[in-house]
């Protein structure tokens, strides 16, 4: 039930929001020549075949009808159904985040981990000079300095796109897709490595401060060996937490990584959707991430009860009182 809420919320503010936008779709589609062009009654004819001039809720109700009925529409830009504009580029994009979202999570928390059992020494600095610098250095501009130093002045990765031009898809190796993938994706994860590092490090640093962690240290158990057995269990809930927290801003920053490096997924779509006025491609899109977030959430509420079965059973302190 909420997640149909979710949807339908969604999908009235992407309708709100682009018929307040002063796009018109007609002179977008069409490029500003052509239209200028166009006699009065072709302009009309467009802008009733494209809705234009169509009140919102009847647009609204139009799409939610077909929408019911498995119809997503048909994208303007692409002049394909939407179905299949997502389906072309969600993989693209799934493989992306899933790569970076691994590689910012696991570093993350080795990071934070690392910080932490160093606190106040030259590795915690060097960790949260690193963290402070990136949580401020926008994807983009990032993206654009790893352009010109890893694929203009080095050319270890090329420029963009998700294969090489030229190559038919039968000949497309998977070598290919990860050579396109990998600077679009360093990029991802690298700028998603500071929350998650940081976030770790202040738990740690409570786990290690513990009565048990003293308890443990005090049995004869070096600091390290406390934090394996003892502490690393009571870190993995809130990463778990903050890592499909991050889901969402993956998400986000794959949209600004995509479009620097020309990488066909749904966020290059999404903004080709955006600046062109595509409403049935930009709803179909953001309805696909808000189910991206949503099935991170459900994920880590599943994993919640798995870690601690406390959760699962409903326990904790308010349970005891």
């Amino acid at each position: 039930m909420r997640f149909a809420l979710l949807m339908v919320a969604v999908s009235v503010l992407v309708f709100v929001l682009v018929s307040l936008s002063p796009i018109d779709p007609v002179q977008a589609n069409v490029g500003q020549a052509a239209y200028a062009g166009m006699s009065p009654e072709k302009k009309a004819a467009l802008a009733q075949v494209w809705g234009s001039g169509t009140p919102l809720w009847e647009r609204y109700t139009t799409w939610a009808s077909a929408f019911l009925q498995g119809d997503w529409g048909t994208s303007l830009r692409f002049n394909a159904p939407v179905l299949d504009v997502i389906a072309q580029r969600a993989g693209n994009t799934i493989l992306l985040m899933a790569v970076a979202w691994a590689a910012s999570g696991v570093v993350g928390f080795g990071l934070g981990v690392l910080a932490a059992a160093r606190r106040g020494g030259r590795i915690d600095k060097l960790v949260k000079g690193y963290c402070y610098l990136l949580a401020s250095t926008p994807a983009f501009w990032l993206g654009l300095v790893f352009l010109i130093v890893f694929s203009v002045r080095l050319g270890w990765f090329p420029l963009g796109f998700s294969v090489p031009i030229g190559t038919s898809a039968s000949d497309v190796t998977f070598g290919d897709l990860l050579h396109h993938l990998a600077l679009p994706a360093i990029t991802l994860s690298v700028t998603g490595v500071a929350n998650i590092a940081l976030h770790t490090r202040e738990k740690a640093i409570d786990v290690l401060e513990s009565d048990y962690m003293r308890f443990a240290c005090l049995r004869g158990a070096s600091g390290r060996q406390a934090l394996c057995r003892h502490g690393l269990r009571n870190l993995v809930l809130p990463a778990i937490t903050l890592q499909f927290a991050s889901i969402a801003e993956i998400f986000g920053g794959s949209v600004l990584v995509e479009q620097v490096f020309s990488y066909p997924g749904l966020g290059q779509a999404a903004v080709v959707a955006a600046t062109g006025g595509d409403v049935a491609l930009l709803v179909g899109i953001a309805l696909v991430s808000a189910l991206f977030v949503f099935s991170g959430n459900l994920i880590a509420n599943i994993l919640y009860g798995v870690v601690d079965p406390r959760i699962r059973r409903g326990e904790g302190a308010c349970a005891d009182v």
